[in-house]
């Protein structure tokens, strides 16, 4: 099965090629630029063509991952050219208007679905993301996809587009426009964002991550987001209303009208302790990896990267508000590696040790110790194997006879660890059994 990804060599659709690709489906993808189109192709290792009609002509699914005001154009571009019982997806974040066009361009009964994932081209994996479809109308195709999208655990929400352009109304126009106009407001005030940090708490460093997210995203997008939805104008006017409404109760001192908008406002969000268990998470999440990070000043770590997945490893040497610095062993750079902390997430110790066991070398060590008799071999070989940077352990051998005494056994055990200094805990553990290191 062929799927076209037109508008595949930036943005969400680029994600959406990556992802499909991962699952072995053949791709094609499409774009305006040539030479963005290639160095994306090389980079995903799929075709690229430039021709949206030849390509969509050749698919069974076309997904339709253009900016949101060309998409009508594209479905008209492409709607004499596709292949009989193929399917049409777009997947635009305004949803009346591109079904509109579907129902105008494409030919009678030709299944298409409109789309919205609720995700942007940031993310990883398709797990746990939701995805809005709003059918017209549900063919063989509908089912299908259904079924593939609940089978990789994604979140599906079935609504029409008239419905969706209106949730999307609060859930993107009204908090974009909003976060957009704090950060114009922040750069008018010229706010050193930086120096607010060290002054703030969590929740605040949270919300300009947030902004920031926001803010970074195309403006094209943000652009259409605000214009194309039917019912962003009122929208917008109405936060403008509200903002003037609260400002008019401050400059004149009405403490009581103040107390009034906040508490309804507090009233409407209607399920406040779950909304301040959630944010607690996020908070926590965001503070106990710093706790971690500071407990390990000095050990040795492994850090994932957030987005190129690449492992980084050594010894933690130095840690400030916004980086670590760690110094690789097995490296000949004198310098520590400095990693943004934002951008990194700290390998849990059973990651870090599966880690290790795959990229740094082992080495065994043979160890002889003596025991009273009735010690039991297996309970010790079991409690050496928890111990931090042990591989593995063997019983070699068993020994009782003339060289001990007749109360006691003597032990070999063959260590597999990383290096010398990792068998201090094992030697301890060893003697805390009453054992005598030969």
């Amino acid at each position: 099965m062929k799927i076209a990804v037109l508008g595949g060599t930036d943005g969400l659709g680029k994600t959406i090629a990556k992802f499909l690709k991962k699952e072995g489906f053949e791709l094609l993808i499409t774009g305006q630029n040539t030479s963005k189109g290639e160095k994306a192709a090389k980079e995903l290792g799929l075709q690229f063509s430039n021709d949206n009609k030849l390509t969509a002509s050749k698919s069974d699914i076309i997904i339709i991952a253009v900016p949101i005001d060309k998409i009508e154009n594209v479905i008209q571009e492409i709607a004499n050219f596709l292949k009989p019982n193929s399917l049409v997806i777009d997947v635009g974040s305004i949803k009346e208007k591109p079904a509109k066009a579907m129902v105008k361009y494409l030919p009678k009964n030709h299944e298409f679905i409109p789309i919205h994932p609720i995700f942007g081209p940031r993310t990883t994996s398709l797990k746990g993301q939701v995805m809005v479809l709003t059918p017209l109308k549900k063919g063989k195709w509908y089912f299908k996809i259904i079924n593939y999208l609940k089978n990789h655990q994604v979140k599906v929400i079935e609504t029409s587009p008239e419905e969706h352009d209106k949730m999307m109304g609060i859930v993107q126009v009204l908090t974009h426009f909003s976060y957009i106009s704090t950060a114009y407001a922040l750069k008018k005030l010229k706010v050193d964002i930086k120096k607010t940090r060290e002054f703030a708490s969590p929740i605040y460093n949270l919300m300009v991550d947030i902004i920031g997210r926001i803010v970074s995203q195309n403006p094209e997008l943000t652009y259409s987001i605000q214009k194309d939805n039917l019912k962003g104008k009122i929208i917008r006017e109405c936060f403008l209303n509200a903002s003037k409404e609260i400002n008019e109760s401050l400059n004149s001192d009405n403490k009581e009208k103040f107390k009034e908008i906040a508490i309804s406002a507090t009233k409407n969000i209607n399920d406040i302790e779950s909304s301040l268990g959630r944010s607690d998470k996020a908070i926590d999440s965001i503070t106990n990896e710093l706790i971690k990070l500071t407990e390990s000043l000095k050990k040795e770590i492994a850090v994932k990267h957030i987005y190129s997945k690449e492992i980084h490893y050594g010894f933690l040497e130095k840690i400030d508000s916004d980086f670590i610095f760690i110094k690789n062993p097995n490296s000949k750079a004198k310098k520590c590696q400095r990693l943004k902390i934002s951008n990194i997430e700290l390998l849990s110790s059973e990651d870090f040790l599966k880690w290790k066991k795959n990229n740094i070398p082992t080495k065994n060590y043979q160890i002889t110790v003596v025991f009273n008799k009735n010690s039991d071999p297996e309970v010790i070989k079991n409690t050496l194997e928890i111990v931090p940077n042990v591989i593995n352990v063997k019983i070699v051998e068993i020994y009782k006879g003339n060289q001990i005494n007749e109360n006691q056994i003597s032990i070999n055990f063959s260590i597999t660890t990383f290096k010398k200094k990792d068998l201090y805990k094992v030697t301890k553990i060893l003697k805390g059994f009453g054992g005598i290191i030969r």
